[in-house]
């Protein structure tokens, strides 16, 4: 099963502490060689995209940024035998930073993406 987890947290206006780095390689090289980590890439502040929306029959654009107080920064593929494996590997994440950076707070949403064997024959 393949799980998109999806960081967010208000952009910090420090950079990050001596050693966090360090670990989020380490544990990104823990779950490659797990076999568990797809793809991992940080994202750009919202003030550079945009959001098309479809209401009422009419499409939209809105440039960034937008009113989140917290902004989706990073993500991750897995692919893990269950949603609990997926929960584990992103509380590794949070806990990198609970433990090297004093009062950051974020979110990781954990969402299952489709496969083949999520649908009927």
């Amino acid at each position: 099963m393949r799980y998109l987890t999806l960081l967010k947290a208000v952009h910090p206006t420090t950079p990050p502490p001596p050693g966090l780095m360090e670990a989020i390689m380490k544990l990104g090289a823990d779950a490659t060689a797990a076999g568990a980590l797809l793809d991992t890439a940080g994202l750009a502040p919202s003030a550079t995209g945009a959001r098309v929306s479809l209401a009422g029959g009419e499409l939209s654009v809105t440039d960034g940024p937008f009113a989140e107080a917290k902004e989706t920064i990073s993500y991750a593929v897995y692919e893990v035998r269950s949603k609990e494996e997926a929960v584990e590997w992103a509380s590794r994440f949070l806990k990198l930073h609970r433990d090297l950076w004093d009062g950051w707070e974020g979110d990781v949403e954990v969402l299952k993406v489709f496969g083949p064997e999520d649908f009927p024959a």
